[in-house]
């Protein structure tokens, strides 16, 4: 198989090929992974007992991939990466600032699940850490550096393999000890559920900057409904049931979120460990081929802001070989606090990814109704400008308005500390910054579409 060609540009029609069902597989296999078994554990960190740590699973999920999958029904219509779609709404440049958040995201999730693959590689084979984070970000380099095509393919196979093994961990799950208050309704705790929910829903929406990456090949005249529902349907099966796994384990379990690996191995037993070993880091690099092709796409979006990228096999090599190099580094630097730092960081997102998100979705589903001059994405003197202050309004004032509600380790705002360390910002920032936008942009867009009624 040939390297993917194309970097970020437009995908013409006679290049689209696949077939939509194939979304379900690539994001049903993306949650198949330690991360997401740790973060369901997440909210019996926070206090939860199982019955509630489920239900703030569930709904978490099912609000946040409704907003993840509404950006994959861009991908066929536009035939671009979704962050370059991102430039209708910030300008050419504006839309650099939200890109070196999202390369954040990407680095941060890569550095999170080489960690937990790597503990997994520890434990099986004995090789160091540092060098077991470097194998398999080697391992997932070689498979990215082929992209799209590739990872569609793989995700078949992978979310067959994992789905059989995961069956069987979840089996031995439930046949566990748990303590007697595990599933008391009457156990509940507003302040952790909301946070959990918050946690949860955030997992999904940090798809949101690539989940139109891979959906962009397909057919222009794909059904929308049908991408929506195979991207909401894979990505939410398997996310609700890792994190269920997790949250069980948690519980169950002592100590289970100091080293998971090593706690699912001895769940299967000796005889099995090193299946579960090999399940763990597939899980991871399976992944971590979708962080780090975001991270190449990102960075390659912000490049050819600054000077148009030539589409080379050495030029994808080196881009690639950068993330792949700042991913590992980073994993290698802060996996000795790894549980802080990653609650940390997804509570960190969700402060400034969602109102890009909301954003984003205004202008395509409200505004534009997916209208857009491709060609003027890829010029800083067309008609979407360099900058768009208004979108920049839209977003800071959120970010501003945010701050009163956070509560996280690091920073916690009045309002929340007034409200018992209830976290409402998430909430704030899904609603007022499309608000903004709406009200900002509504009279300019009515009167860009008189002149431009249909797609170019």
């Amino acid at each position: 198989m040939k390297a993917e060609s194309r970097f970020v540009e437009f995908i013409p029609e006679n290049e689209r090929h696949g077939d939509v069902r194939n979304l379900f597989s690539v994001w049903f296999t993306v949650n198949f992974m330690l991360l997401a078994v740790v973060t369901g554990g997440l909210a019996v960190v926070f206090g939860l007992n199982l019955f509630w740590s489920i239900v703030s699973i569930l709904l978490g999920n099912l609000i946040g991939a409704i907003f993840m999958a509404l950006h994959s029904v861009q991908g066929p219509r536009l035939g671009i990466p979704q962050m370059i779609q991102s430039r209708a709404q910030f300008g050419v440049i504006g839309a650099i600032f939200p890109l070196f958040l999202v390369i954040l995201m990407y680095l941060g999730y890569f550095a999170s699940n080489a960690v937990l693959g790597a503990q997994a590689v520890t434990a099986g084979t004995s090789i160091p850490i540092g060098w077991s984070i470097a194998l398999l970000s080697i391992i997932t380099f070689i498979i990215t550096f082929y992209g799209y095509d590739m990872i569609h393919k793989l995700s078949k196979y992978v979310a067959a393999l994992l789905g059989i093994i995961f069956f069987f961990v979840t089996i031995l799950v439930f046949k566990l000890d748990f303590p007697a208050n595990t599933w008391s309704i009457s156990d509940f705790q507003f302040a952790p559920f909301l946070a959990s929910v918050s946690v949860f829903a955030t997992w999904q929406l940090t798809f949101a900057p690539y989940v139109a990456d891979y959906s962009r090949y397909l057919p222009k005249d794909t059904n929308p409904q049908k991408a929506f529902i195979y991207t909401y349907a894979g990505s939410v099966l398997s996310a609700v049931w890792m994190m269920i796994l997790g949250a069980s384990l948690a519980i169950a379990v002592p100590n289970f979120l100091d080293n998971a690996s090593l706690s699912l191995s001895n769940l299967v037993g000796s005889q099995w460990s090193l299946g579960m070993y090999f399940a763990i880091a597939l899980g991871i690099i399976a992944t971590n081929v979708f962080n780090l092709y975001g991270a190449f796409m990102s960075l390659t979006t912000i490049m050819d802001t600054i000077v148009r990228i030539k589409g080379t096999i050495q030029t994808r090599f080196i881009i690639l070989f950068i993330c792949g190099i700042l991913g590992t580094g980073i994993a290698i630097l802060g996996h000795g606090n790894f549980l802080e730092n990653f609650s940390n960081l997804i509570l960190f997102l969700a402060y400034f990814l969602f109102p890009w998100t909301t954003i984003n979705l205004v202008d395509y589903y409200l505004l534009r109704h997916g209208n857009y001059n491709i060609q003027a994405l890829f010029d800083k003197n067309g008609e979407y400008g360099r900058y768009n202050w208004k979108a920049m309004v839209a977003y800071f004032i959120t970010i501003l308005v945010e701050i009163p509600f956070i509560n996280t380790t690091i920073y916690q705002g009045f309002i929340s500390k007034a409200l018992h360390d209830i976290d409402f910002a998430w909430i704030v920032a899904l609603t007022i910054p499309g608000i903004i936008y709406y009200v900002l942009m509504k009279d300019e867009i009515k009167l860009e579409m008189v002149n431009k009624p249909t797609a170019s």
